[in-house]
């Protein structure tokens, strides 16, 4: 009986220490059940480390106008889709906003993969600033911990466009992927540069074919801190967030290190996520200002990687969907996070959602014929 007091007490001692980390790691374990996804999506800074992100000065103002009326069949698929936020702009005018499932405008919702393309506007603005070198640099020239992983070789337009060649398994529905062992490896604490550096197989060599690695994204993090010596909600906060103004200051989740969680940690209000939208459709510019360069605008949101015929387009983190026109693209993010930009219709519109469907068959062919529907309806 004695030594199992003692075990008791080292057990009770043990589960007091690493109590975050476990909190954090049940967090994971349970994010995406039925019953916690809405609420969780909308407060992820709560459940896991965060840092924020300052953005001084007013929100881009987004006006509101006359409400248009959604096309038939939106109902249904803000219901079946578990919309939690869609917020229409037409010419930069609000023209739709409503929140579902319990939610509500003032939420920080998760960006999942949407933080890739914003990530992707951060790096164009220090390219035209010198400050990260060029699209062809080795990403070992400003993160040299990559050096021996299955990265050294690969250019920074590689992983920009998801040509890296790394082997990775993304399929969120399976406990042993490497996108989920990534995510308890965010929970507990641990290193994502470390977590990148120990990567070793690759399926093809850099630059050769196109396969979806989120991992990827971290890396071109890894660059711009190692280019800059700065983090990047500093940088995020100095030259996008802050020029653009945002109406609610947003967090990064991040890792046990204090790095950014760049892949997928952003969390902004869905008018936030129209603001970011907008800036695009406007190649770039907002008040006046130019804030991400033309030019990389253009580039980023043309398909850049040989994807499958028929299948989405892919430019630097931006996604082009099939049969676009010029000027149609959209930020994507798992479990139906999404910006997108109809230049032509002079439409924006940015959805959040909690849908545990996004992996069916066409699902992601019926979200972009509703977003056209949207678009030609606010015209």
């Amino acid at each position: 009986m004695r030594g199992l007091a003692v075990l008791v007490v080292v057990l009770a001692a043990l589960a007091a220490w690493k109590w975050d980390e476990i909190t954090r790691l049940r967090a994971v374990l349970t994010l995406f059940d039925e019953d916690r996804i809405v609420a969780n999506f909308s407060r992820m800074d709560a459940a896991f480390l965060s840092r924020p992100v300052p953005v001084a000065g007013p929100a881009l103002p987004l006006p509101e106008g006359p409400a248009m009326t959604l096309p038939e069949g939106a109902g249904d698929w803000i219901a079946e889709r578990a919309v939690t936020g869609l917020v229409v702009l037409k010419d930069g005018v609000i023209v739709h906003e409503s929140y579902h499932l319990g939610t509500s405008a003032e939420d920080l919702r998760i960006s999942w993969s949407v933080a890739k393309s914003v990530l992707s506007a951060l790096y164009g603005i220090l390219l035209a600033e010198g400050a990260v070198g060029t699209l062809d640099d080795p990403v070992t020239r400003h993160a040299p911990a990559l050096a021996g992983s299955a990265y050294d070789g690969a250019t920074v337009r590689d992983v920009l466009t998801m040509q890296s060649g790394v082997t990775f398994n993304e399929d969120y529905l399976d406990f042993n992927s490497d996108i989920n062992r990534m995510g308890r490896v965010l929970a507990l604490g641990g290193s994502m540069d470390g977590f990148a550096a120990d990567l070793k197989a690759r399926d093809r060599a850099p630059g050769t074919g196109w396969q979806y690695v989120s991992i990827d994204t971290h890396v071109i993090g890894m660059v711009i801190r190692g280019a800059t010596g700065r983090t990047i909600p500093d940088l995020v906060s100095e030259k996008l967030f802050g020029p653009l103004g945002l109406e609610a200051e947003p967090r990064y989740l991040t890792d046990g290190e204090g790095v950014a969680f760049v892949l997928g940690g952003l969390n902004l209000r869905t008018r936030d996520y129209a603001r970011i939208g907008q800036l695009f459709l406007d190649l770039g510019r907002a008040d006046g200002r130019q804030i991400v360069p033309e030019d990389w605008v253009l580039a980023s949101t043309r398909p850049q990687a040989a994807t499958a015929p028929g299948a989405m387009g892919y430019g630097y983190q931006w996604w082009i969907p099939p049969g676009s026109t010029e000027g149609e693209f959209q930020a994507q993010g798992v479990y139906g996070q999404y910006i997108y930009v109809n230049r032509p219709a002079g439409v924006v519109i940015a959805v959040n959602a909690a849908d545990r469907g996004f992996t069916a068959e066409g699902v992601d062919a019926r979200n972009t014929a509703m977003f056209r529907a949207i678009a030609a309806a606010a015209r």
